[in-house]
């Protein structure tokens, strides 16, 4: 089985997919680990991948696609989830040809769904405390006594710098401009499937769940939207 999750940034795929991992044993190729991996490694295609972004480039798809096969044939009987890859019409397109030369087929595209605003809101008021990493919301999570950490009783708190209104405006942006067009794509296709994103994590795993148990009896469970 193969998989690819989407949805904006924050919707929660790295949630879902620890807990496809756990689970059923799914492996997760993640394309930066990938790339990372392949420089730190030394091989012909990382030192050349290593050049490029030395250069201050972008990778180009060509070589995320090669590295993309020679992982593929690594993990060759295993279940797989597609992290970061692919995230424009053009990356699905090599994706497609790239699983016909292996003879695999991708068995579906889970897109988690969100509010936007409501998207928005959960992250920028995210915070940690700096000694333990416990996780807290300004809103939705605020720490039990003002100002110190309910798990280890720590003071300094701290925010990703990222996780600003402006950033996270910009990464929609780029979201709906890049990613959003292989929603279109993959429902020609027939292989998208659309989750509620903002419902409690629980609530998006049994949805998830379904889909899974849907592609094991060879279809989709009544209950999960589907995108046809």
């Amino acid at each position: 089985m193969i998989l690819i999750l989407l949805g904006p940034p924050g919707a929660g795929k790295g949630t879902q997919a620890e807990r496809l991992v756990s689970r059923h044993g799914f492996r997760q190729i993640s394309t930066g680990d990938m790339l990372r991996a392949e420089v730190a490694s030394g091989s012909a295609i990382g030192r050349e991948a290593k050049a490029i972004m030395d250069r201050g480039e972008l990778v180009p798809d060509n070589v995320i696609v090669r590295m993309l096969d020679r992982r593929l044939a690594a993990e060759d009987g295993h279940d797989l989830i597609l992290d970061g890859f692919p995230r424009t019409v053009p990356q699905a397109e090599a994706l497609d040809r790239l699983l016909a030369e292996r003879e695999l087929e991708l068995s579906g595209v889970i897109v988690m769904e969100v509010d936007e605003e409501a998207l928005t809101e959960r992250i920028v008021g995210r915070f940690s405390c700096a000694s333990c990493g416990a996780s807290y919301h300004d809103k939705f999570r605020p720490t039990r006594i003002d100002g110190v950490c309910d798990r280890c009783g720590g003071h300094e708190f701290v925010r990703r710098a990222d996780d600003t209104r402006e950033t996270v405006l910009a990464r929609l942006a780029a979201y709906h401009a890049q990613t959003a067009p292989l929603l279109p794509y993959y429902r020609k296709m027939g292989k998208l499937y659309l989750v509620e994103g903002m419902a409690g994590i629980e609530a998006v795993t049994t949805a998830i769940e379904g889909i899974l148990s849907g592609f094991a009896r060879g279809g989709v469970h009544a209950k999960v939207m589907r995108a046809d």
